[in-house]
């Protein structure tokens, strides 16, 4: 096994990292400075810089610029330290189908250099910290794709690593595998006191699991904050307005509505943001109805979703939930 780091303090950091592909920057002049212990949420839409990102901390790529340190040592010119100290789940995961899970999990155990002894202690731990259930007899060409995610982070998780890197690991699985999925990856927090670096396109589970958020956009870190913290910025109530055709034929008489601060038109959605919402939403009806048949309106508080909105004037892209 190899030692926790000394340097307790902080798991992650970076200053000014960039990283560029042929001219192109992806990842732009990024700061972080992440503490053990914390689950740090990593939001952003498709193509923002999240994964490029994770693979620069996961020493996957080099940077181009700044420098970066995870676990106290520098992802630049000590690799080897900072691979020994993380372990990673990314988005595809590279699971031989005609293993079986166990297999798998003994051969990571001992590429980290553990004996069988303390390769079959990992595999009781982490009987109680993952829910791999009877299925590590079974060859992983027979997974459901919420066990292939569970196992994956079992192997992540082997030689108990001192920060644990998630990327997108709920991406297209069903809500009751995802819900698992949260207990797990906050178990580890709890129990292990393990610092957990989680990208993901849902807004929900940064909501959910994230102690800090950072919102990430063509490659720049537009916001940090609590997910409670960031939803305070935004300051207004929200009303959503679903109505028949197009709802930016709604927008310029929405404007005119005291009391409104804001209106987006999103396909058949009409959002308005408002600093008093209850007090607005009689009049925002009535201006709705003069040029549109409404067929559903919500108050609601702000989500992380506002948020993103209100930083960068675009709404995030989700995926779409497969049945795993």
């Amino acid at each position: 096994m190899n030692p926790r780091s000394p340097h307790a303090a902080t798991a992650i950091a970076a200053e000014g990292l960039v990283r560029a592909f042929d001219g192109v920057t992806a990842v732009d002049h990024v700061d972080l400075d992440i503490a053990r212990g914390e689950i740090y949420g990593f939001l952003g839409p498709n193509g923002a810089g999240k994964s490029t990102t994770v693979r620069v901390l996961c020493t996957l790529l080099a940077p181009t610029g700044g420098r970066a340190t995870v676990a106290g040592y520098d992802v630049g010119s000590q690799p080897d330290q900072v691979r020994l100290r993380i372990g990673v789940a990314l988005q595809e995961a590279a699971l031989d189908p005609k293993q079986t899970g166990l297999e798998l999990l003994r051969l990571q155990g001992r590429l980290y250099g553990l004996s069988s002894s303390e390769i079959d202690g990992r595999l009781a731990d982490l009987g109680q910290l993952i829910d791999i259930g009877d299925a590590l007899g079974r060859r992983i060409g027979t997974y459901s794709g919420g066990m292939k995610r569970r196992l994956d982070l079992a192997a992540a998780l082997v030689h108990n690593p001192d920060v644990l890197f998630l990327d997108e690991p709920t991406t297209g699985l069903d809500p009751v595998s995802r819900a698992r999925m949260w207990e797990e990856v906050r178990r580890l927090n709890r129990e292990l006191d393990m610092t957990i670096f989680l990208t993901t396109q849902y807004l929900e589970e940064a909501d959910e699991l994230a102690d800090r958020v950072g919102i990430i956009d063509g490659g720049k870190l537009v916001a940090e904050g609590s997910p409670d913290e960031l939803k305070r910025r935004v300051g207004n109530d929200v009303i959503v307005a679903r109505v028949d055709g197009n709802a930016r034929a709604a927008l310029r008489g929405l404007q005119r509505v005291a009391g409104v601060h804001g209106v987006e038109a999103r396909d058949d959605e009409v959002v308005v943001t408002a600093a008093d919402g209850a007090a607005t939403i009689g009049a925002v009806a009535v201006a709705l109805n003069k040029v549109a048949t409404v067929q559903h309106l919500t108050l609601r508080t702000p989500t992380l979703d506002d948020v993103f909105l209100e930083l960068t004037g675009n709404q995030f892209q989700r995926d779409e939930v497969e049945v795993a």
